[in-house]
């Protein structure tokens, strides 16, 4: 079992690894997967919410614990990831 880190202060969330926990909520992430395919969002894919999972947990100044980074994977909503997923096209316009 990976080890739950526990951070003082302001956290910098590039520093954890977070892969390490991608393992273990797999789960929760296939779950949100299917959810939006079955309201008919089909071409969602795992790694799309994984990504914008972390792109929240960037704006959190809130430790970061095992069962928050759950939270936040079952707690996206359609609305937040197309808007997460729509910034993202954009700044990839901006980088080309």
């Amino acid at each position: 079992m990976t080890a739950c880190f526990i951070l003082k202060g302001s956290v910098n969330v590039e520093n954890i690894h977070f892969t390490e926990w991608k393992d273990e909520v797999q789960p929760a992430v296939q779950s949100k997967k299917e959810e939006f395919h079955y309201m008919g969002y089909e071409s969602v894919t795992e790694e799309e919410i994984w990504n914008c999972v972390l792109a929240r947990l960037k704006k959190k100044k809130e430790d970061p614990r095992l069962h928050t980074l759950v939270d936040y994977i079952l707690s996206l909503s359609l609305n937040d990831f197309m808007t997460w997923l729509t910034i993202q096209s954009y700044t990839a316009d901006v980088k080309k």
